[in-house]
């Protein structure tokens, strides 16, 4: 990152965040209501009608927090009723499976597991002591985060109900309230009711945070003057360096007065400390109420808040009544203006690319979201090491405490309003739900909309319904209403409905790897954005996904247990292979970032490209378990990709390249063309860029630099060219071209295969090569000879699974198994099979041609412990033991198998022809020697017999319906 001045004291920063968290009001008077509170569950909903807010509650819980934590509710059993999509049900019926599903090991693989689960009312009561001293103040109860819709009463009167996922319950008490004792009640309930805003939408699904009860955050009691404001929300205008701002005031006692208000304003988390001048309104209340719009100049020295440089201004705002007591008010907000300009977004009249990743509620420590600033702080920083810039909230919006850090940090935020209105809802056709989502982002923009980093908005993710007439309207009263921000009617995959007033695109269709063809890095994304003229984002790229990482397990000590990764690792066991699950991890990872690494940069090869939105950064628990991060739920590292190896190729400023493809012979010349994607703080003057290329050692092999040169902000600047001659490589090597921009941390690098054009005859093969286990290879074998046996295409043991290049996308299970159904393959590289062929011990790109759709060989008739030469890593949702390359003991002889394409006449395949050459050195030598006799029967098995173990539905419909096929499927 580029070096700034904005270097936060801390104590400063801990104070403006008690000062700031709910914007309050300074003259307020503030008692915390944290601790023991008394508790029932209300399962048959019965409170209400028998009072209970009129009688003593029988046990006990500790607030804030949720049942779960306190270990109430029911226990985990086959017949608890989940509020998500089930889409494979097939874990209730299949037998493999039978022992997960039994009283006291229940294990489920569709997401995380909670110590209670509860659905329904239960009760909150605490008795609370009002001092004499507020007497004829205002006093209100706020309830920072209930789940969800809570109504409160106060001795024997209810003070009314709210239903809201996006901001605090507020909840006035009688204004002739006595000093002393009294009961306060509160019924929560996280029902799904009448407002039904989608069972996987992230404000509530078990899928990520769960769909608990319970009360988080600020719980307290607050007096303040009867004459208060209500709301203040600043407008600044950059062009006038001014804000507008707009005033709303409120009387308790719904009087009418007059008063005047101060305003001032102070930079306060910058060096530069700038004091804007106080000046005086005045105000005339009406019935008790008051709104006020008035022109608030800033001063002719501005600063100005971005990614770069995220400077915030205090407001501090006086109410001063003829009669009555004083209020003040601070809020937070930042001089931005955040746009669309034609097809691209700019930050203060800067072009701005979005390099974000999407939230969907990953707190498994908790089951609900952090509500302190340090924690979303981390979290920003996790990601800005990353080279990102931007977080998408999927179907949620975070609480104000994620607003406050992403300000000071200078990260774009897109929340969204709490519904995925697509499972079980629907948008447009009339229903509660198309009211309540004009509500919750009337709140959520009431409530954060000063903070400068609250800088888009949707409805929320793919609806169905009626949704082009209601998103367009959607779309129409916010552009009309507020033009702090931009907004876009949904976040939507690619066969979703075009939005035509979108101010911007989320959607699919311009991301993925087509590595169905040879790999290269000339291809962009220009054809699947032509149509649109406003700014386009990725909806949900990535998806790969790598092998659990069995060892996360320990980590789940609140309220969550692992209990997927416990049967994904314990069924790797029943499969043979519990001592592999590490290099799986390793070996799948690789691939993974590997894949993020070409799609990013595609993206931003891409001319008019305005960004992306992954999903994700970190793993999603739910949904069968999406393990698509390059870090986990708890945002730790996995061991196989670091900060500051994923920031090379996703950050402000990337170098590029344009390579037709990653394998060659030496024969051929190298050749590369060099571009930068700049979106930093200002354009590169004299810009130097450098690149070189090394071997495997280290040694410098060409080396070169462009002539110096002044960078614009975008992308697609073309620097130059460089080629390198093949023919001094006279054996199979691994090279690299590292791009750098000279004196600064940005530098990128790609690996590149060369191989021989021309390899030595073999005039005395000691080897029979053959396509099929025919009588002479039986002969070879029972004589003691050797083998090599390429059955490509004639495997029927393993036929069903299916391998590309590509990685198992978000998981099989979510998708009834569709393929791709591997992770990549595992490896050892020291093994004397790949000593003429360099190989790291996982997928890359050299090995494209040799895998990609090449069938795998299901080992499960093969002696246990074995471990073929190149292992395919099956869906964890399986555990087949796969190979592709293996070798064995048959009989007296010696085999080599293969399921991948390889033999003495391949074209156009370099690669595989030098793959099938170090095979064949390596047969020839006396280091063939395989360890492992397997049976001549077993080798005819992979040719004629079928998996005993295939996937199974069970179940026709989706979600949920868990109809079995038939009677002899049930358990």
């Amino acid at each position: 990152m580029h070096a700034t001045v904005f270097k936060f004291n801390k104590a400063l920063v801990a104070c403006l965040y008690i000062l700031l968290l709910l914007s309050g009001s300074l003259n307020a008077q503030t008692i915390s209501l944290k601790g023991k509170w008394r508790f029932k569950m209300d399962a048959h909903d019965l409170g209400e009608k028998e009072k209970w807010f009129s009688t003593k509650l029988p046990e006990s819980v500790n607030l804030p927090g949720s049942m779960a934590e306190n270990l109430k509710g029911d226990d985990i059993t086959l017949k608890t009723k989940w509020t998500g999509s089930i889409y494979d049900s097939s874990w209730y019926f299949n037998p493999r499976l039978a022992k997960f599903r039994k009283e006291g090991n229940i294990k489920i693989p569709f997401w995380l597991t909670p110590a209670k689960h509860y659905i329904g009312a239960a009760w909150y009561q605490k008795d609370i002591e009002i001092p004499g001293n507020w007497r004829g103040r205002r006093i209100v109860l706020s309830l920072e985060y209930p789940h969800t819709d809570a109504k409160v009463w106060l001795d024997d009167v209810l003070l009314g109900s709210q239903y809201t996922f996006v901001v605090a319950q507020n909840f006035e008490l009688p204004a002739d309230l006595s000093a002393g004792k009294h009961r306060l009640s509160i019924r929560v309930d996280n029902t799904i009711k009448a407002i039904n805003v989608g069972q996987d939408s992230h404000s509530l699904t078990d899928h990520t945070q769960g769909n608990w009860n319970g009360i988080v955050g600020k719980l307290q009691l607050q007096a303040g003057p009867k004459i208060y404001f209500e709301d203040i929300q600043v407008y600044p205008d950059l062009k006038s360096r001014s804000a507008k701002i707009r005033i709303q005031l409120k009387d308790a006692a719904k009087a009418s007065s007059s008063g005047k208000i101060t305003l001032s304003a102070s930079s306060f988390n910058t060096s530069t400390k700038l004091n804007v001048k106080e000046q005086t309104f005045p105000y005339q209340m009406t019935k008790g109420t008051a709104v006020l719009e008035v022109d608030f100049p800033m001063g002719e020295r501005i600063v100005t808040w971005d990614e770069f440089d995220p400077a915030l201004y205090l407001l501090k705002a006086t109410l001063l009544p003829e009669r009555g007591e004083k209020d003040y008010k601070e809020l937070q907000f930042g001089m931005r203006e955040f746009k669309a300009v034609g097809r691209h977004f700019e930050i203060n009249g800067r072009p701005v690319v979005l390099r974000g990743t999407v939230n969907n509620c990953e707190f498994p420590l908790t089951g609900y979201p952090a509500m302190d600033v340090a924690s979303w702080l981390r979290i920003f920083r996790i990601s800005r090491a990353h080279g990102l810039n931007h977080m998408r909230f999927h179907s949620w919006c975070p609480p104000e405490a994620a607003f406050i850090a992403a300000d000071q940090l200078g990260f774009y935020l897109q929340p969204e309003g709490p519904s995925w209105a697509n499972h079980g809802s629907s948008i447009g056709n009339g229903k509660p739900i198309d009211q309540f989502i004009y509500d919750e982002t009337n709140r959520i923009s009431k409530n954060y909309g000063n903070y400068a980093s609250f800088c888009m908005l949707a409805y929320g993710n793919e609806p169905r319904g009626n949704q082009v007439k209601y998103l367009s309207e959607f779309n129409d009263y916010w552009k009309a209403k507020d033009s702090r921000r931009l907004y876009t009617g949904a976040s939507v995959g690619g066969s979703w409905p075009v939005i035509p007033n979108n101010e911007f695109m989320v959607r699919a269709g311009a991301r993925g790897l087509d590595w169905n063809r040879r790999p290269e890095s000339l291809s962009d994304y220009s054809k699947q954005i032509e149509q649109f003229t406003v700014p386009f984002v990725a909806h949900e790229m990535g998806q790969y996904c790598a092998f659990p990482n069995f060892a996360e397990i320990k980590k789940y000590t609140g309220v969550y247990r692992a209990k997927n990764f416990e049967l994904f690792e314990e069924d790797l066991k029943d499969h043979g292979m519990a001592d592999q699950a590490e290099a799986f991890l390793m070996a799948s990872g690789k691939l993974q970032l590997l894949c993020y690494k070409n799609e990013i940069e595609k993206a931003l090869r891409t001319p008019n490209y305005s960004g992306f939105q992954l999903l994700s950064l970190n793993d999603y628990p739910g949904q069968g378990t999406a393990l698509v991060g390059v870090l986990d739920a708890f945002w730790d590292e996995k061991g196989y990709s670091k900060a500051k190896d994923f920031s090379r190729f996703c950050n402000s400023t990337v170098p590029l390249t344009r390579i037709p493809k990653f394998v060659y012979q030496n024969d051929e010349t190298f050749e590369a063309a060099v571009e930068i994607a700049h979106f930093g703080k200002e354009a590169l003057q004299h810009a130097r860029i450098s690149w070189t290329i090394r071997d495997q050692a280290g040694t410098v092999l060409s080396s070169g630099a462009f002539a110096d040169q002044n960078i614009a902000i975008g992308n697609a600047h073309t620097i130059g060219s460089l080629k390198f001659p093949l023919n001094t490589i006279s054996k199979a090597a691994k090279l690299n071209l590292e791009v750098a921009v000279e004196g600064t941390a940005f530098i990128n690098d790609w690996d590149f295969w060369v191989y021989p054009a021309q390899l030595p005859a073999d005039k005395s093969s000691s080897f029979y090569y053959c396509r099929s286990l025919d009588a002479r290879a039986r002969e070879v074998l029972e004589q003691g000879g050797k083998v090599f046996l390429n059955a490509s295409g004639k495997i029927v043991k393993g036929k069903e699974v299916v391998q590309t290049f590509l990685p198992v996308f978000w998981n099989t299970s979510w998708f009834k198994m569709r393929p791709p159904h591997t992770l990549g393959f595992l490896c050892n590289p020291k093994h004397p099979a790949f000593e003429d062929f360099p190989t790291d011990g996982h997928s890359d790109l050299q090995w494209w041609e040799i895998v990609n759709k090449t069938q795998v060989m299901n080992l499960e008739d093969f002696p246990e412990g074995f471990k073929p030469i190149v292992q395919p890593i099956d869906t964890w949702f399986m555990n087949r033991r796969l190979g592709m390359i293996l070798e064995a003991k048959v009989g007296k002889g010696k085999l080599l198998l293969s399921s991948a394409d390889l033999s003495p006449e391949l074209k156009n395949a370099p690669a595989a022809r030098q793959l099938f050459f170090s095979l064949q050195r390596y047969m020839e030598s006396e280091k063939f020697s395989p360890g492992v006799d397997v049976p001549l029967d077993a080798i005819q098995g992979l040719f004629e017999r079928p998996s005993r173990e295939q996937f199974d539905t069970y179940t026709k419909d989706s979600p949920d319906e868990l109809k079995v096929k038939s009677e002899k499927n049930k358990q």
